[in-house]
């Protein structure tokens, strides 16, 4: 089962390419050329990877630019117009001669495709630590528990995987409930099945991962999974939407709820 480690610097499509000298920007960003404007195309595509709490001054693109955001937590603001957060999936398009600037957020590394226009960019003014540090932090703190959840969630998959009892028997809620296809149960049951192997959560390719911050102490995340697990002697395969409810409990992060609902699969 393969991971995305939200936490690193280096996460990115693309070979992270050469550290960039600190002339428009403070703190590490990496930038790669992926492809460059010629006389049939007139823009440019590059990859862009910033360490946590880096950051871009501000600046226009004469001809605009369009940023994927491909990894991690980052900020995006244009003059006189609130801060952005920006996560994996998000697309932001900088109007041409819209001043603007973007970076990572402050606990966590971003990585983005810019395709820009083949004008040079014109940089205007310097974003200094102040403003940003003062930047409004309640969605950061949810981006950050966003990432915490998601981790966590498929660091449970590999647990799972491992039958390690011992560890999910930590995460799971003294009150937790269990819906299965075959009955719902509590915590207990759940970490005998899992430590005897009657049910085996061999593999779960993860699909699509949906998250709702309800507030700090509370988070839901689905997960749209094909789960490869062996019920008694019995080799399955079923996709599943799986609900995953979440509480913060002594400052420690507890499954309170899982749920298994098959999905119907059109042939």
């Amino acid at each position: 089962m393969a991971f995305l480690n939200y936490t690193n610097a280096q996460d990115a499509i693309f070979p992270i390419g050469e550290k960039a000298p600190n002339i428009h920007h403070t703190g590490d960003i990496w930038l790669r050329h992926v492809i460059d404007a010629d006389e049939t195309f007139d823009w440019s595509v590059a990859q862009a990877v910033s360490a946590p709490g880096a950051k871009l001054n501000w600046h226009l693109h004469p001809k605009g630019q369009q940023l994927l955001i491909t990894h991690g937590v980052g900020l995006y603001q244009e003059k006189g117009k609130e801060v952005q957060v920006l996560r994996a999936g998000d697309v932001v398009k900088c109007l041409p001669n819209v001043e603007h600037w973007h970076g990572a957020a402050p606990n966590s590394p971003v990585t983005y495709l810019a395709i820009s226009g083949d004008a040079p960019t014109e940089w205007t003014d310097e974003l200094t630590d102040e403003a940003y540090n003062a930047i409004p932090s309640p969605e950061l703190k949810d981006a950050d528990i966003e990432t915490e959840i998601k981790e966590l969630s498929q660091q449970k998959w590999q647990w799972m995987a491992d039958k390690n009892a011992d560890k999910l028997a930590e995460l799971f809620h003294d009150k937790a409930k269990f819906v299965h296809m075959g009955g719902t149960w509590g915590k207990d049951r759940e970490v005998d099945i899992i430590r005897s192997g009657f049910i085996h959560y061999k593999n779960a390719d993860v699909h699509e991962v949906m998250l709702e911050v309800l507030n700090e102490n509370t988070v839901i995340l689905w997960n749209q999974i094909t789960l490869l697990a062996v019920v008694g002697e019995n080799e399955v395969t079923t996709p599943f939407m799986v609900t995953e409810v979440y509480v913060k409990e002594n400052d420690k992060w507890k499954l309170a709820d899982l749920t298994f609902s098959k999905l119907l699969v059109r042939k």
